[in-house]
């Protein structure tokens, strides 16, 4: 455990109680990570299911028992369920994409866009390289690497045992740059 999980363990317990810091701390450590798991589960939609997640978590937190590796894995349960549910309604009802031209016009990037697009890049490509495995195996990899849960408590956020979970990141990192799809 590192001194910033030692320092989020902290306040946790603030953060169950109400207090507005404790809990900005907790989002802004947590947020990254979930939205990197969910964009490789929903793509562009990640945002809005981060943000139903996190409705969700910030209503129930006051409920939860557990330390820090616990709430990481019980908030990546929720961001997967919303996930889940947002698979399910799209699929139930398809949305035509609205033309780019029609919302943009009046967008004007706050910094370079280019410097931007350099700056994310690299996570960016991960991701998407992540995205492109079987979905067990993106799942795992995201769960274990990119949320930092232990087999076991990815196994309880998937439904799946410890040793399934293993088996599938180590599946996922494993597989050659000519095993992905071109981009």
């Amino acid at each position: 455990m590192t001194s910033e999980d030692d320092e989020l363990a902290a306040v946790l317990p603030a953060a169950r109680a109400g207090d507005e810091t404790a809990f900005r701390m907790v989002y802004r450590a947590q947020h990254p990570a979930l939205l990197r798991y969910l964009s490789v589960l929903v793509g562009a939609d990640a945002e809005d299911v981060a943000s139903e997640a996190w409705l969700q978590i910030a209503r129930d937190l006051h409920s939860f028992r557990g330390d820090w590796d616990g709430f990481r894995g019980w908030s990546a349960t929720i961001a997967r369920h919303r996930a889940m549910d947002h698979l399910r309604r799209t699929r139930r009802r398809p949305v035509s994409a609205v033309p780019i031209e029609l919302v943009a016009v009046d967008l004007i990037a706050a910094q370079d866009t280019a410097e931007q697009v350099l700056e994310i890049l690299g996570t960016d490509d991960a991701v998407a390289l992540i995205a492109s495995l079987p979905r067990d195996q993106a799942e795992a990899v995201m769960l274990r690497a990119v949320l930092g849960l232990d087999a076991a408590s990815a196994g309880k956020v998937l439904g799946k045992r410890a040793g399934a979970v293993r088996t599938a990141a180590y599946r996922g990192c494993a597989r050659s740059p000519s095993d992905f799809p071109a981009l």
